[in-house]
């Protein structure tokens, strides 16, 4: 008799739930992974591909599908949402990242003790890859939705398993690539599918096995490097930026658009915590 673990429905379920790690700006993928059960057993899988292959292979096989579908039945609302209320869901966002600041924090610190290298790490992403971030497209311009383009997107979403508490949504806003991705998402469009998967694929085989012997060597200072990157995220998200075509934008806002915004802020804040506590929970 099956486990639930081991069921296939079940397995296809935890795909879609995790799927709202790849489109939700302030969602980590490699949270979600955690709450369900599953991030280890895939850390190991990718960072040891060789091993058991045929057995992993098609243990995250249901997974795998059940993230394609929920991506592709989740990003019509949001595209839509975005598209008319895009200030307030973007503070909502915002506040879902906060909200996780807490667990990144206590995290950083689990195994060693801070010490100045990582508050000099911590700083040096927060100020000079904030920097970085909001002149990125006026230093490379922009990155074009072209397949090119889906191959890095891939490989950003692809960090956000990796790395619990990234999430690469965010960066994608920077970058210009969401809005089209979502787009692409809805209509289950193959020429984003793909070179999204390929950048997956490609991201998850060259930096497992990396991401694997960095947490394992140097776990405060890659948590406190990931910290600095996550609030210069947040940050740019909530502050207009005239190079990025998908900035939030503030004209013609009115009182309640501010009190929504403040008031999804703070429910943001209170389930990212609440998703945390599950983290720790059920953390495999």
């Amino acid at each position: 008799m099956k486990t639930k673990q081991d069921n296939i429905l079940s397995r296809f379920l935890k795909g879609m739930i995790i799927a709202l790690g790849f489109i939700l700006p302030g969602v980590s993928g490699g949270v979600l992974a955690a709450i369900m059960g599953i991030y280890g057993r895939m850390l190991s899988f990718m960072a040891h591909i060789r091993q058991n292959f045929r057995r992993d292979f098609f243990y995250f096989l249901p997974i795998g599908i059940g993230g394609i579908v929920g991506i592709g039945v989740l990003s019509q609302p949001l595209e839509y949402l975005l598209a008319h209320y895009q200030m307030i869901v973007l503070w909502g966002f915002a506040g879902t990242i906060i909200g996780t600041l807490p667990t990144l924090l206590r995290e950083s610190t689990s195994r060693t003790k801070r010490d100045k290298i990582d508050i000099i790490w911590f700083f040096s992403m927060l100020i000079l890859g904030g920097l970085f971030l909001f002149f990125m497209s006026e230093i490379f311009g922009t990155i074009p939705a072209n397949f090119f383009g889906f191959v890095i997107a891939g490989i950003l979403i692809a960090l956000g398993v990796l790395v619990p508490g990234l999430s690469p949504s965010n960066l994608l806003i920077i970058l210009g690539l969401y809005a089209p991705m979502l787009k692409g998402f809805k209509s289950f469009d193959p020429l984003v599918f793909l070179p999204i998967a390929i950048g997956g694929i490609i991201s998850m085989l060259v930096f497992s096995k990396a991401m694997e012997k960095l947490i394992q060597k140097h776990h405060s200072r890659v948590y406190h490097f990931i910290l600095g990157i996550v609030l210069a995220s947040t940050i740019l998200i909530l502050v207009p930026n005239p190079y990025s075509s998908e900035s939030i934008t503030y004209q013609n806002a009115t009182i309640s658009d501010w009190g929504l915004s403040l008031v999804l802020f703070l429910v943001g804040m209170a389930l990212a915590f609440w998703m945390s506590k599950l983290e720790d929970r059920y953390k495999g």
